[in-house]
């Protein structure tokens, strides 16, 4: 394996979904492919886990690359256009999401035009470019009489990282006074609701583990009595996959500037992101790794993990950057560690969400990182990737 990597845990993945059906037994669960693509191999079967939620045509071929069926599809996305939808109708996607009326007016032309036909549910915006308003919902429920296509029932999300119970109960008053007011004025009961609580993981303060499972705890009583008028979904991308990855960055320059000891990693920010990482003020599992093996965690059993000195001597601050030309590129601002040496590997844990889809890859047009699976044995799923090709114009 050569740094910068990502190494996801399929052992994890399942763990953590397994966890969420034993909260949540009667509910179909969704995974959000967004979230990291090279975790569908790793799903476990529909009666786990139902669909899975695309949100663009090609996140739709990441999908029938890795083998999901087409009836495991629930197509979502606030951009859609003829060609998409036909795509997605085309390779039997299970659900269509309408995010607004000329969703729904596209839908039904492809459908007509095709003589397929598609379930829908519409999307109701909490505020944002997402969905539509509650106005347009209920025109669309008093007025539906689209050949071909079903009105399945609503599309619900308000957020990512949620951690207080408020914000759930705020969700579900809103869905459920959008129902209530489909039922007086449109004779409209859905058949589900799919709904995104769009729960928070752990990043910067352990016990990880116990602290995600004490917020599924909070939010649960909630959903499961919104679970008892209606038949809900649970889609979630985050809360499934962020304790599954581990990205690994090796130590390739330490300098001291203006007293602060800098270290400069092969990776960097366009390749490891945590929600809402506040400039790196926070600092998330880590572990040093050193001639293959790991000699200091900040999750070590017996060390002092407020201060991050552990059992080794010599203990220096450092402020771990990585490889782009930015004062942006800041990993860790400030980390208590053993002395470190060139070559030294630095793996930062629970980045098993957006990390690895989600930064600004084009940028310096530094290589992608290799992409390695543990499912049994372990296995390569992307070699390291050139991305200069993308910023080069067609006339070189």
């Amino acid at each position: 394996m050569n740094t910068p990597y990502y190494l996801f845990d399929a052992s994890k993945f399942r763990e953590r979904i397994l966890f969420l059906k034993s909260v949540f037994p009667d509910k179909d669960l969704t995974f959000s492919v967004k979230a990291n693509p090279f975790l569908l191999s790793a799903l476990p079967d529909r009666d786990t886990v139902k669909y899975v939620e695309v949100c663009s045509p090609g996140e739709l071929s990441l999908c029938r690359a890795s083998g999901v069926p087409g009836d495991r599809i629930l197509y979502s996305g606030v951009m859609k256009e003829s060609t998409d939808i036909r795509e997605a109708l085309d390779y039997g996607a299970a659900v269509l999401t309408a995010e607004s009326r000329r969703h729904y007016e596209l839908i039904a032309s492809e459908c007509e035009r095709s003589g397929k036909a598609a379930r829908v549910i519409l999307r109701l915006s909490s505020g944002n470019q997402f969905g539509m308003s509650k106005e347009d919902i209920l025109d669309i429920l008093m007025e539906r009489d689209k050949k071909n296509v079903e009105v399945a029932g609503i599309h619900y999300y308000s957020g990512t990282a949620k951690t207080r119970l408020k914000q759930i109960e705020k969700d579900l008053q809103n869905l459920s006074s959008l129902l209530e007011e489909a039922e007086s004025r449109a004779s409209f009961s859905p058949a589900f609701v799919e709904y995104g609580p769009g729960l928070s993981s752990e990043y910067y303060e352990g016990p990880y583990e116990e602290k995600d499972r004490e917020l599924i705890k909070l939010v649960s009583e909630p959903i499961r009595e919104f679970g008892k008028r209606y038949r809900t979904g649970l889609e979630m991308g985050r809360f499934m996959a962020a304790p599954s990855g581990s990205y690994f960055t090796s130590v390739m320059d330490i300098k001291l500037n203006g007293g602060v000891n800098y270290v400069i990693c092969d990776g960097g920010v366009h390749q490891l992101k945590y929600h809402g990482q506040n400039m790196a003020m926070k600092i998330p599992p880590v572990s040093l790794i050193r001639a293959g093996k790991e000699i200091w965690s900040t999750e070590a059993p017996g060390k002092d993990t407020d201060t991050g000195t552990g059992d080794l001597p010599g203990g220096r601050h450092y402020c771990i950057c990585g490889s782009l030309c930015t004062t942006a590129d800041v990993l860790i601002r400030d980390i208590e560690l053993p002395e470190l040496l060139l070559g030294d590997i630095l793996c930062f844990g629970r980045c098993g969400a957006y990390s690895v889809t989600e930064g600004p890859i084009a940028f310096l047009s530094r290589n992608l990182p290799e992409i390695w699976l543990r499912d049994g044995e372990t296995r390569l799923l992307r070699e390291s990737k050139e991305s200069w090709k993308m910023n080069t114009p067609m006339s070189f």
